[in-house]
């Protein structure tokens, strides 16, 4: 009888591991498959950013002639008006469009006048390596929230900054010349006020030269 019992409960169990076994036994490419489908893709991330949802959102950014005047007459005001901030820190960014005349152009920026009948430099055009992430926060369509990790959320910032350094700044390089018309959008950021908003320093996303 002993030995009917444990054969009962060798077959129980042998059913039980069957239909609920404790491990499964894959192949290695069937894990790497399974690991790269679950891993975030920033470059990925960023291409259909850019393509599909930032487009629509050039259009809905304060003019740089609006920007200008009200950061002159009260930063403050300015800020709270038109600003985008994470709330970490005392940094902020503006997403604006504008267009203006080139005044001056090196390998790193080119200096725009924007208001009418002004000689002064008003905007920099950044055309150098670019950093930060006033592409990923300026705009306001990325929340952090929405990544699993910080470390993600970097790596997009990283994917936006190569996609203007490798789809906007070489045409802008190229066209762009003293005493010629520009229109653009793009984000500055503002981490010291008593030098960033002398010259708004802004990343372009899209211009366009006459």
């Amino acid at each position: 009888m002993r030995a009917v019992r444990w054969f009962i409960v060798v077959v129980i169990l042998a059913c039980v591991c069957w239909w609920f076994p404790l491990f499964h036994v894959v192949s290695l490419k069937t894990a790497m498959a399974e690991k790269a489908a679950t891993t975030f893709n920033a470059t990925q991330f960023a291409e259909t950013f850019w393509t599909n949802q930032l487009p629509s959102a050039l259009e809905k950014t304060v003019t740089a002639k609006m920007l200008l005047p009200a950061i002159q007459s009260d930063a403050a005001a300015a800020k709270k008006k038109f600003a985008r901030s994470l709330g970490l820190g005392e940094g902020y960014f503006y997403f604006l469009r504008g267009a203006g005349k080139i005044i001056s152009v090196s390998d790193d920026e080119i200096i725009l006048t924007v208001t009418e009948n002004s000689t002064n430099a008003e905007v920099s055009l950044q055309t150098g390596l670019i950093f930060g992430n006033a592409l990923r926060d300026g705009t306001g369509l990325l929340n952090g929230n929405d990544f699993p990790n910080s470390q993600d959320f970097n790596d997009v910032s990283a994917a936006l900054n190569h996609l203007v350094e490798t789809r906007v700044l070489p045409k802008l390089r190229e066209q762009a010349k003293v005493g010629a018309n520009i229109s653009f959008v793009g984000c500055a950021a503002v981490d010291d006020e008593s030098n960033d908003l002398k010259l708004l320093k802004v990343i372009p996303i899209q211009t366009t030269t006459e």
